[in-house]
């Protein structure tokens, strides 16, 4: 594939960028309908469309672990009518397990939206009560405590092998191909631990269904304000998944300006906001230049992570 330069323009003075889309816009999503990621695309697009002045038609292209969605956006052209949420860890590991058809400088980035933090969820009635519980009983009885993720490379895997390597606890991985059949098997005691995104298990909290011991973002959530950090109990561990918006490489600097003012419209929104809400997104909004930094640093400690643990199973 021909590569091209990542464009990138800071928001600082873009709201005065002119360009205008002169017909609809197509926003490729790499996930099946319904799931989280394709959710809240469809709810950002309605609020673009209002903004940009024409329709935004969400296009799902599923497979390979995000590889054929994402392989589309970077190969589409570079004129502002192609757009697609881009998702971590993916967009950064998979270049790194195989040769992939993208690496992150095939893509132009316009803004980062959701930053949901993983999570660690127990049965509410599980003997397991605190995170140091957890730590004490892997190291005790290793391997042997079984815990569920979304899949072998999903952030809740990776984060659970940064979770081992900071702790020397030994936990023994089950993958499903999602948090639904994580929770069920978590729900049933097939198994005893699930490594989830924070928002994929907030309603069964709700219901007393489900029990989080630890959440890994950089500060608590709103939503959970409860819920201790991992930082907070000791281990440096942030894991979790990033959605943002980008293009193809090579888009001019006015376009992304203007679609990164629209996202930031967007997600400023009190509307927006509150449909956010209710579909529990933690949103946090980063410009071009800051979700590029925020790539470029997870990519090195996926890189690192990697060379010492590579995640095939």
């Amino acid at each position: 594939m021909k590569r091209r330069h990542l464009a990138l323009l800071p928001l600082a003075g873009a709201a005065h960028a002119q360009w205008q889309p002169d017909r609809a816009i197509t926003m490729i999503v790499a996930f099946a309908a319904g799931g989280g990621t394709d959710a809240a695309a469809r709810l950002i697009a309605r609020f673009m469309e209002r903004d940009l002045g024409q329709s935004v038609v969400v296009l799902n292209r599923p497979g390979a672990g995000g590889e054929i969605g994402f392989s589309e956006l970077a190969r589409a052209r570079p004129d502002g009518l192609t757009i697609g949420f881009i998702n971590t860890p993916h967009i950064l590991t998979l270049p790194m397990e195989r040769q992939a058809r993208f690496r992150l400088e095939d893509f132009s980035l316009i803004g980062n939206i959701v930053d949901d933090p993983g999570g660690l969820w127990v049965r509410a009635d599980s003997d397991i009560r605190s995170f140091a519980d957890l730590i004490a009983a892997a190291r005790a009885r290793p391997e042997t405590i079984s815990y569920g993720t979304t899949g072998v490379g999903s952030d809740d895997h990776l984060a659970v092998l940064a979770l081992e390597r900071a702790t020397g606890a030994k936990f023994l991985h089950v993958p499903f191909a999602g948090s639904a059949q994580v929770k069920q098997n978590l729900i049933s005691r097939a198994l005893q631990l699930g490594s989830m995104n924070m928002s994929e298990a907030v309603n069964d909290m709700r219901h007393g269904v489900l029990r989080p011991l630890a959440q890994m973002a950089a500060t608590r959530w709103d939503m959970t304000p409860q819920v201790p950090t991992l930082r907070e109990l000791g281990h440096d561990v942030i894991e979790g998944s990033m959605r943002g918006m980008a293009a193809p490489a090579g888009l001019p600097a006015e376009v992304v300006a203007r679609l990164a003012v629209s996202v930031r419209r967007t997600v400023d929104d009190p509307a927006f906001q509150e449909a956010a809400r209710s579909q529990s997104l933690p949103l946090r909004f980063l410009d071009p230049a800051a979700y590029l930094a925020e790539l470029q640093a997870l990519r090195l400690g996926y890189q690192a992570l990697w060379n010492q643990h590579p995640w095939r199973e």
